[in-house]
């Protein structure tokens, strides 16, 4: 007897001549080993890989075990072949990276599922539906294990955590009706009672392809909605060197209320290193403002994602994706919006997220091409206002305006729970939920901008392509519940040590707000803001007050970091009578003194 043929011949004899106990005992270690993959995936490289290979020998012992029984030997024997070579490849190759970890499952299950399709297709074997169903079930886990190449995590602890618990209820279903016989060898049933027994396998199969089919939907979609910049985001093939200059304009009609006009602009500006660059972004107006020049309100929108992707001016909603509080109010009030994307959202990056001369001078050179706009009448009076990561664009805004455009003078800046210690804030994301996806952004940004900021220094092996993936994502898109869901399966610790010290803290202090503003200042901060905290905001008032800023400091409480700018906050009538105030040229109040 040929070896392989032995090798066939014993599995075969285990699977039918095996005690009751002992199938027991190996189908609830299988359901319950299944449970723990499925519920929480790994925190650490080696242990992803060891799974993985285990994962994949029992799946080659599976279809070998079939192939005893089979009278299509061949090609189950290549199947089981198959998962066999995945499982070396894994462990004689620990160097792969999580994405070519991917690759080698998302293949082994495709291919694997395929074989199994053709052999239950030509005929062969019990319970052909069932096999079926779950050979499909496979190729859809395989072909979304490719798909979602940056969850990889999710996608292996779902298909092969669900494959494992599957064959150990098939086990433990066996084991059980062993028990009830008496015997530890299963005799072929009458016809009747194979089909009964075949039930709760096929409803099995049949949920687990559901669930599949499920997914697959859900990925499609997600990807469809995902927004894409058109031409109107690349430059014209002559650009000034000049920042501020418009390039391009059009009307703009996303979301825009009935009684205002927009348009949506491309013009230059500079980066934080003073290279040229283009950015975009949207002009609005009231239809029919009251007579004269109003003033200006330069919005620094907050967090929508670091892909270019994740313009505002691509969004569905391009005002609420940044957090824009009162739009209502500013076109009843007459005056003129001017909403950067700031550069890399919309036009090639990187995006400046956190990164306070590139995304200041993004706010200012939109004011600057806004006067170009032959439809708008633009005061020279402007307030600016940012929220989150605009508040931190905002107090930037006003740091390096006197200097970079004395020609934008400013009334005012408003910071509404802006990112003003960033030490702070990158210490603060690992206790807050999602503050992984805040923390790719931040990574991203600063490693495609800083040559010494290393990606891979930073980042957790096993966590790379997840971080990656986070950053391709926008936060107010449907793809982020991709993100979301692996950032809550796989925790929240993807830095590899402390990411405040070292280059990357340097360059976090770097672009921590400590200038001096020149303009009146408001500060408004929620009491139970998780991600931005209390404690922290007046740290940063306290040493301002120091520098001699002219700060009106306001605290919410019960308001946390979105809700202290959303519909019906006390801050917002507050925020429109500041601004007033400030297009009037009344005295600030200042809290320093």
């Amino acid at each position: 007897m040929l070896p392989k043929t032995r090798i066939l011949s014993g599995l075969r004899q285990w699977d039918q001549q095996a005690p009751w106990w002992l199938t027991l005992f190996l189908g609830l270690a299988c359901v319950g080993f299944g449970a723990v993959i499925v519920s929480r995936p790994f925190t650490s490289l080696l242990m992803l890989r060891l799974l993985i290979v285990v994962l994949l020998a029992v799946s080659s012992a599976a279809d070998l075990v079939w192939a005893s029984r089979s009278q299509s030997r061949r090609w189950t024997a290549v199947a089981g072949s198959g998962w066999l070579s995945a499982a070396l490849a894994v462990y004689l190759y620990p160097g792969l990276a999580l994405g070519a970890l991917a690759a080698v499952v998302g293949v082994a299950l495709v291919v694997g599922g395929l074989v199994r399709v053709l052999v239950v297709l030509r005929g062969d074997g019990e319970d052909r539906v069932a096999q079926l169903l779950g050979a499909l079930t496979v190729v859809i886990f395989g072909a979304l294990a490719l798909v979602w190449r940056d969850v990889t995590l999710l996608a292996i602890a779902v298909g092969f955590g669900a494959r494992t618990l599957l064959f150990g209820c098939v086990q433990v279903v066996k084991a059980w009706q062993a028990a009830r016989g008496g015997r530890t060898e299963l005799k072929e049933p009458p016809s009747c009672r194979r089909r009964l027994r075949g039930r709760p396998r096929t409803a099995a199969m049949a949920c687990s392809l559901v669930v599949a089919l499920g997914l697959l939907a859900v990925s499609i979609t997600l990807h469809r909605a995902s927004p894409t910049p058109d031409a109107f985001y690349r430059p014209p093939p002559s650009v000034p060197a000049a920042p501020g200059a418009l390039l391009r304009s059009e009307p703009f009609t996303q979301a825009v209320p009935k009684n205002a006009r927009a348009w949506r602009i491309l013009y230059t500006t500079t980066r934080e290193d003073s290279v040229p660059a283009v950015a975009s972004g949207i002009v609005l107006t009231a239809r029919n403002p009251p007579a004269g020049l109003h003033p200006v309100i330069a919005w620094a929108h907050g967090t929508t994602g670091e892909s270019s992707s994740c313009a505002p001016t691509l969004l569905q909603k391009p005002f609420a994706a940044g957090a824009l509080p009162a739009l209502d109010q500013i076109i009843a009030n007459g005056w003129t919006l001017v909403a950067t994307d700031y550069t890399g959202l919309g036009t090639a990056g990187p995006h400046p997220y956190l990164i306070g001369q590139g995304e200041a001078r993004s706010v200012l050179d939109a004011v600057r091409a806004a006067r170009h706009l032959a439809e708008v009448h633009v005061s020279h009076q402007t307030v600016v206002w940012g929220h989150s990561q605009g508040g931190h664009a905002a107090l930037w805004t006003g740091q390096i305006q006197p200097a970079y455009a004395p020609d934008v003078p400013l009334a005012g800046v408003a910071a509404l729970a802006p990112a003003s210690d960033l030490i702070g804030l990158v210490a603060n994301l690992n206790t807050v939920p999602g503050g992984s996806v805040f923390a790719s952004y931040v990574v991203t940004a600063y490693s495609q901008t800083y040559p010494e900021v290393s990606f891979n220094r930073l980042i957790r092996p096993e966590a790379q392509a997840q971080v990656r993936g986070y950053a391709g994502r926008c936060l107010s898109e449907p793809e982020m519940l991709i993100s979301i869901m692996s950032s809550l399966m796989s925790g929240e610790r993807i830095f590899r040590g402390d990411p405040t010290r070292g280059t990357a803290g340097a360059r976090l202090r770097q672009n921590t707000p400590t200038g001096y503003i020149q303009a009146p200042l408001l500060i408004a901060q929620g009491e139970s803001d998780g991600l931005i905290l209390p404690t922290v905001q007046r740290a940063f008032v306290q040493h301002a007050c120091q520098t001699g800023d002219t700060i009106d400091y306001r605290t919410y409480p019960g308001r946390n970091h979105v809700g202290v700018v959303a519909p019906g906050s006390p801050l917002i009538p507050e925020l429109l009578r500041w601004t007033q105030d400030r297009a009037n040229g009344a005295s600030p109040h200042n809290i320093c003194k």
